[in-house]
């Protein structure tokens, strides 16, 4: 089954974690949207404006790749995208974001997306 997933902090820069998560979503048959701050594509994706916020329907997942201290800005964003858990990749742990996400009645999961997909966790 395939989980539409949201990669904020997407980047063109295929040494970095969220391309390479783009990368093993894509192989594993998941759609992914990218969104960030830097221009460019992922894989054929154009990177889209993480900054204008944009309406995103039947999200499964949004996997974090931006620091705790850039978060706060966008969790009534990320919230209302209403996905069914939000992925803190390390680095990216924010307690206070979790307990919004719980409170939301969407599951916090403090893991890495690239060994969930590649441990068939995902």
């Amino acid at each position: 089954m395939s989980k539409r997933t949201v990669i904020i902090g997407a980047t063109p820069n295929p040494e970095k974690y969220a391309w390479i998560a783009a990368d093993f979503l894509q192989s594993a048959g998941h759609p992914f949207i990218p969104l960030g701050i830097s221009k460019g594509e992922v894989l054929g994706h154009e990177i889209v404006d993480l900054s204008g916020k944009p309406a995103i329907s039947d999200v499964d997942t949004v996997t974090l790749y931006i620091g705790p201290h850039r978060q706060p800005e966008y969790y009534q964003y990320i919230l209302s995208l209403k996905p069914r858990r939000i992925i803190f990749n390390p680095g990216t742990e924010n307690l206070e974001f979790q307990q919004l996400a719980r409170q939301a009645g969407i599951e916090p999961v403090v893991a890495c997306t690239l060994v969930m997909l590649r441990t068939g966790q995902y």
